[in-house]
């Protein structure tokens, strides 16, 4: 018998300084059987930073031809084009021909370096390409939000993210690695 998704009803109140995208999004999202909540916390973290009205969760790990989160235009364009962890350079090469732009959120720690380090040069050259790096332990601090439902305040500015639940802080700085 197959494993289902567990169900997260999320609000998630966002304010991007940076941006000036000041919204409230409720959300219902499924984490997949083999989803670590780690995982579903950095996908929930790659919405705040791209907030957008259009933005939505995809299939996820269950289709291979989609990415975690998408903006696609009225006209069907995709705009962005968002991937989780450490995909391969021929899958960034086709996210690439199908979106305007591709953002990768790497988080952990040895494999995730050890993969930008022996595709750095490679990525390096591709246009439209933005790389960014939680490092460790901060994807394991923003698991312990992790519930099935969950009010989360986000402030943003460039690379830096406070996060609240109401009882519990965390203060998270991304790195830029392209």
């Amino acid at each position: 018998m197959a494993l289902n998704a567990t169900l997260h009803k999320v609000r998630m109140n966002i304010s991007d300084l940076h941006r000036h995208y000041y919204q409230e999004h409720s959300l219902t999202v499924a984490r997949h059987p083999s989803e670590t909540e780690t995982r579903l916390m950095v996908r929930l973290l790659a919405f705040m930073r791209h907030g957008h009205e259009d933005l939505s969760f995809t299939k996820g790990l269950s289709t291979d031809d989609e990415p975690e989160l998408w903006q696609k235009s009225p006209d069907g364009r995709t705009l962005l084009w968002v991937e989780l962890g450490e995909p391969s350079v021929k899958r960034i090469k086709q996210a690439l021909s199908r979106a305007e732009q591709v953002v990768i959120y790497s988080y952990g720690g040895r494999s995730a370096l050890e993969w930008w380090n022996k595709h750095r040069t490679e990525l390096g050259q591709l246009p439209r390409l933005q790389i960014f790096h939680l490092t460790d332990p901060q994807p394991a601090q923003l698991a312990e939000l992790c519930t099935r439902s969950m009010d989360l305040y986000a402030t943003l500015q460039e690379f830096e993210l406070q996060l609240t639940d109401g009882e519990h802080s965390l203060d998270l700085q991304l790195t830029q690695w392209r």
